[in-house]
């Protein structure tokens, strides 16, 4: 599988050096993906590139005009909304391929490892950076498929967010992973049910996240500054460790996130273990 992703922004050269290290490198460099960056300005037709104006109605900061974002978006094939879902209609193949349009802005749904997963299973995403204070609602409305927020805080523009995507979305790509279990033994990871991954013989030592956080990991040295590797992962049994780490799971998720608690799979020795932790069910 390929999957191709084109940001678009009016700062291109943010991205330098961002996707030219470590997996997004090695998974470009091996055609598993493809990144391109578009310029806004490029689509102006002013001498002074110009790509935002005063908002409507009055009120602080600058709002980016709909027509270079149009324009930039009609650059990559891209039509309305309106009109793709007629192109969908219309072609022969049973599953035509469409572009995802994903804007990136404080006001859009969370974007969480589910939807990162979801992403995963397209072939392209365009992925549009806000800035000032905001996009042209009317681009949202005629062009953009979903409207995405990476956290409840407010950043200077969509770009760091475009790159947080590229990198969650990428690392599910098959192939991409050094090793594919990597993808599903992590923090908010599928159930044990939804796993795969091959054993070869040997009892698995850890659950799938089933949407709790990841446990505490170690290695060597056994000893660091007078504390020890816990025993349990050194004794070699493997379903010990299982126990434990799923333990140590449910202990860092009710510290730090209890509310994934609500909709984890949970089994019946996960609830007496959060018993015996003190979480009360809300």
């Amino acid at each position: 599988m390929r999957m191709r992703f084109d940001i678009v922004t009016i700062f291109p050269g943010f991205f330098a050096g961002i996707f030219e290290h470590g997996i997004v490198r090695r998974a470009q460099a091996e055609g598993l993906v493809t990144v391109n960056l578009h310029d806004l300005r490029n689509f102006t037709h002013d001498r002074h590139r110009t790509v935002d104006d005063r908002p409507f109605g009055g009120g602080e900061g600058m709002v980016l005009k709909p027509e270079p974002l149009a324009e930039a978006l009609a650059s990559l094939g891209i039509a309305s909304k309106t009109n793709r879902a007629l192109q969908a209609v219309q072609a022969a193949s049973a599953v035509p391929q469409v572009p995802q349009v994903v804007l990136l802005s404080a006001q859009g749904r969370p974007f969480t490892q589910a939807v990162a997963r979801e992403f995963a299973t397209l072939d392209r995403i365009v992925l549009v950076c806000g800035r000032y204070e905001g996009v042209d609602e009317r681009i949202n409305e005629l062009y953009c498929d979903s409207e995405l927020s990476i956290g409840d805080y407010v950043l200077s523009g969509g770009e760091l967010a475009a790159a947080v995507v590229v990198d969650a979305v990428m690392r599910l790509i098959p192939g991409v992973l050094g090793n594919e279990a990597s993808g599903e033994f992590e923090s908010f990871g599928v159930a044990d049910i939804e796993i795969s991954a091959a054993t070869d013989g040997v009892p698995r030592s850890q659950h799938g996240a089933g949407g709790l956080l990841d446990y505490p990991h170690f290695t060597r040295p056994a000893e660091f500054q007078g504390v020890a590797a816990p025993q349990v992962l050194l004794n070699g049994d493997h379903q010990q460790i299982r126990r434990w780490r799923r333990e140590q799971q449910l202990r860092k998720t009710l510290a730090n996130r209890p509310d994934l608690l609500a909709q984890a799979a949970l089994s019946e020795e996960d609830r007496r273990i959060l018993d015996f932790l003190g979480w009360r069910k809300q």
